[in-house]
């Protein structure tokens, strides 16, 4: 955890940069009854039934102090489609940056060896050089920044049925494109010294060295009676 807020608290270097990158499952919804339009004073209604398209998985990087997002969605939540996202990350994103300090949570596909997987040792070796990765501690997700950014994309942008993948990524283009036209920001203020006294409970216990001294004196008396 505090490796992760160490991170927030770096000051912006366009050379250096801290991205922040998520992914979720989103289950495409068709209508099995058109909905009644929009009229004055009544809303789109929609019936309660719906049916099943399968499940996509959305990827979302953001960058807090530079403002600049991308989602994309992909059939698949695979190894290889991980690979191709962050050679994207690098290549497209990022190509003249010396480093990128790469923040995610630490699942199965979110490894160095995944590039490996996709791309000969020669190529996933120069993209892995770029990147510096932090990962979230297990049950830490909430220090994930690109996580807030999902949650501020499910309530713009998918709180409604959206049955084709072609759909969602023509919405999430729209919806990506008004975040880097506004170059909306994050301003983390949650900082490793707040941890120690907000999430004291997390960290271990220490005898103070007065007590400790204490203990050892009368150790000490008590063999020496003895």
């Amino acid at each position: 955890m505090e490796d992760i807020l160490d991170v927030y608290e770096l000051p912006y270097d366009e050379k250096r940069l801290v991205v922040c990158m998520d992914e979720k499952p989103y289950q495409l919804l068709g209508d099995v009854r058109t909905p009644l339009p929009m009229i004055p004073g009544s809303d789109l209604k929609t019936d309660s039934e719906y049916v099943r398209n399968g499940t996509v998985s959305i990827f979302a990087f953001v960058e807090p102090l530079g403002g600049t997002h991308h989602v994309s969605v992909r059939e698949h939540r695979t190894a290889l489609d991980w690979a191709e996202e962050i050679k994207y990350l690098v290549d497209t994103m990022y190509p003249d940056a010396e480093k990128i300090i790469l923040v995610m949570d630490n699942i199965n596909t979110h490894k160095p060896a995944s590039l490996y997987k996709r791309y000969f040792p020669q190529e996933a070796r120069r993209i892995i050089k770029k990147l510096e990765i932090h990962y979230t501690p297990k049950h830490g997700s909430w220090l994930d920044i690109a996580e807030i950014e999902l949650n501020i994309m499910t309530k713009q942008c998918l709180n409604r049925r959206i049955s084709e993948i072609e759909l969602l990524r023509h919405e999430l283009a729209a919806w990506e494109t008004e975040r880097n036209t506004l170059a909306a920001k994050v301003n983390w203020q949650f900082k490793t010294s707040d941890a120690r006294i907000k999430l004291n409970s997390i960290y271990p216990t220490f005898v103070s060295n007065s007590w400790k001294q204490y203990y050892y004196a009368k150790h000490q008396q008590v063999s020496t009676v003895v």
